[in-house]
């Protein structure tokens, strides 16, 4: 009976489902956007590792020929400073392997030692059975080998171009018994740029294949999910078992669709069945009432016969009061455009021709959709409490929000002695009131607030109770909320 009523309020602005994480806005909030995005950082990850992998192994790679090359150079027959000097000059000198025969030693000043190169260089003349007295190997540029630019010295193109600034390997060997220094070039590979190159593309070409066809099966899965989404809303705010949807996406899909139409079949069951039993009982309940109303004429005390008339209508206004609580939410009374402050006026000038103490506050008229009849219910259940408890109401209509969730807000107010804010929530509970009796002169079953508060929420609203409090802190009254979105 308080399916529709006893769940926790909503304060305005709120999502209708609560969240348990509120990711920062840049982040995507559906399934297939973080799916997409971890995928995503997951091949970036893995690209990223595989890329410094092959880099490295590259590195080697390269290394390891340019250790081979030198090694290879040492050992053959050096060209000498003239042979060198009548060679054939061409475009391709700067790619060829530099060799030379000196007496100096090849060192210059400033330049260290690469010890590593020397370790692997003499490794490999080791192997080949060649155990040199002296090896050593540096790295310099083009520009600063004094040799290299003797070449060019002839050649003022290739002595101007900008390999010259690059590095290259340089290997020294004396053998034993020899005065003189087999020195020997390599360059050092500049491919890094292109093997990066080749990798992104690479990386984009996965990105494309991998991303785009993994989007593609969570759209198919994605598709009837976000259909199920809008119909499980649209059920639990209607309670319509119509338009039920259709099965489809991969099969783990289509069974949950299937069992999520048989659940909505079942309760929508079970609710034509209350409907059914609460119908019978408010029926067979008010055909006695109806029956003692007319046997009390017989009684002869007219104060015993007020007394118990007031106990019969007693009972019918909280049958009344149960019945709606359980009817609402169900298909129904449509929501129709009404403007919200000519139905609040209507109400206030019932309560003004009754000599009440009710006052509608000035305010501007605001047209939304709504259920007038359900919203006149709750404001009469709100002013009655606020009469009953504080002496009088005041009632006014205000605008909170942004243009994109816009709420109307409905207040009334009173001078009585508020409630304390630790039984507050307990207030909006069926049958629960500040006053243990069920007298209505004293405040009734206790369903006022809580169908105030059910038919707001069914409308996506809410209900908040506030204590106004004085400077010094003491409670002047109580401010009763309904929170209702515009739409």
């Amino acid at each position: 009976m308080c399916a529709a009523s006893c769940s926790p309020s909503i304060a305005p602005g709120a999502d209708p489902v609560p969240r348990l994480l509120h990711p920062r806005q840049w982040l995507p909030r559906s399934l297939l956007g973080q799916m997409l995005l971890a995928v995503a950082a997951a091949l970036l990850v893995a690209q990223g590792i595989s890329a410094a992998l092959q880099l490295q192994a590259a590195n080697q790679r390269q290394e390891a020929r340019a250790i081979s090359t030198l090694a290879f150079q040492l050992v053959s027959e050096p060209r000498t400073e003239a042979g060198e000097q009548s060679r054939r000059r061409d475009t391709s000198r700067r790619r060829r392997l530099w060799i030379q025969r000196t007496a100096t030693f090849p060192l210059v000043q400033g330049e260290q030692r690469d010890v590593r190169r020397e370790m692997a260089l003499r490794t490999i003349m080791a192997e080949q059975g060649i155990n040199p007295e002296q090896l050593l190997v540096t790295t310099r540029t083009w520009r600063r080998d004094g040799w290299v630019m003797r070449q060019l010295a002839a050649d003022d193109r290739l002595a101007q171009h900008d390999w010259l600034d690059h590095p290259f390997v340089l290997a020294a060997m004396r053998r034993a018994g020899d005065d003189q220094w087999t020195v020997a070039r390599v360059t050092l590979p500049q491919g890094v740029r292109s093997q990066i190159g080749r990798l992104v593309v690479q990386t984009l070409l996965l990105y494309v294949v991998l991303v785009g066809g993994l989007a593609l099966l969570l759209r198919r899965i994605t598709r009837p999910l976000a259909a199920l989404t809008a119909r499980v809303e649209s059920f639990a705010r209607f309670r319509d078992p119509a338009g039920q949807l259709e099965p489809s996406g991969p099969q783990d899909m289509r069974r949950l669709i299937v069992a999520h139409n048989a659940m909505e079949a079942r309760i929508s069951a079970l609710l034509d069945e209350k409907d059914v039993m609460l119908g019978a009982i408010g029926h067979d309940l008010k055909t006695p009432l109806t029956a003692l109303r007319v046997r009390i004429e017989s009684v002869p005390d007219t104060a015993e016969r007020a007394r118990m008339a007031a106990t019969i209508e007693d009972i019918v206004r909280s049958l009344d009061d149960i019945l709606s609580l359980a009817r609402v939410g169900r298909p129904g009374e449509e929501p129709e455009r009404t403007d919200l402050a000519a139905l609040l006026d209507a109400v206030v000038e019932e309560y003004e021709d009754m000599g009440q103490p009710v006052v509608m506050q000035p305010g501007d008229r605001l047209p939304m959709m709504l259920r007038a009849s359900w919203l006149r219910r709750a404001l009469r259940n709100l002013i009655d409490n606020s009469i009953r408890y504080g002496g009088g109401a005041r009632v006014s209509l205000d605008r909170a929000g942004d243009p994109s969730n816009r709420w109307a807000i409905v207040r009334v107010e009173d001078d009585g002695p508020g409630i304390a804010e630790d039984a507050q929530a307990a207030m909006l509970l069926p049958f629960a009131r500040g006053e243990t009796s069920r007298n209505r002169g004293t405040g009734g079953a206790g369903l006022g607030l809580t169908l105030a508060r059910a038919i707001a929420e069914q409308d996506g609203g809410s209900l908040l109770l506030v204590n106004r409090r004085a400077a010094d802190g003491t409670v002047q009254g109580l401010t009763a909320e309904l929170h209702l979105p515009i739409r």
